[in-house]
């Protein structure tokens, strides 16, 4: 998904069958990893989160963009393989205020420690349900459907910290200059565009390079 016209067309599958059984926690980058084509490095650090000694990994997503739907399978796999030094965060972008309502809908669901329950539900309620989750009434009635305190979630949405919430992804987004999703950001220095699986053996390379100093 673009930030201009939200049409970019990533080859999430492309590599599949040559990446099957192939541990991306643990795959080296190949010899051909360029700068500029496989990563951008940052002119100014972007600001990151985790403490000295940790390196912070963020995926910039949005719910709508089916690329980040098809990329979320990859995205958690990948998850399960990586060291304890590694530090992973999801950002909910946001290229406009369309974008605002399923913000709140992500960080009001991590708030209510919902979000390994209904994450992926969210994906599949817009991808493949096509319900249309843009307003906040309809975020209430589809979490409502999904068995979640209505009320508690309201509070979470609605709440004054919310709005930092909200401010501080897009002070991410921009920091790490994102014009796609998905996309990752690695300890304040890389951004690396989807490319499909290639994208997390680009973001294998960079953590060993970080981890290098």
């Amino acid at each position: 998904m673009q930030r201009r016209d939200f049409s970019r067309v990533l080859a999430v599958s492309a590599g599949l069958t040559a990446l099957s059984g192939f541990p991306l926690a643990n795959a080296q980058a190949p010899a051909a990893l360029r700068e500029g084509r496989d990563f951008v490095r940052l002119s100014k650090p972007a600001p990151v989160d985790a403490p000295a000694g940790q390196i912070e990994v963020l995926e910039f997503f949005a719910y709508t963009c089916v690329h980040c739907y098809n990329f979320e399978p990859l995205f958690e796999d990948w998850k399960k393989g990586i060291r304890t030094d590694v530090v992973v965060r999801r950002v909910p972008v946001a290229f406009n205020e369309a974008f605002v309502p399923l913000q709140r809908l992500y960080y009001a669901l991590e708030g209510m420690q919902q979000l390994d329950a209904l994450h992926s539900k969210v994906f599949k309620a817009i991808h493949e349900d096509k319900v249309r989750l843009n307003t906040p009434e309809a975020i209430l009635a589809w979490v409502g459907k999904q068995g979640v305190d209505t009320k508690k979630f309201t509070g979470f949405y609605n709440a004054f910290a919310m709005d930092g919430k909200v401010r501080r992804a897009v002070q991410l987004q921009d920091a790490y200059q994102v014009e796609g999703t998905p996309s990752l950001g690695i300890a304040g220095r890389f951004y690396v565009t989807g490319q499909g699986p290639r994208t997390l053996v680009v973001a294998n390379a960079l953590i060993d390079q970080v981890r290098r100093g």
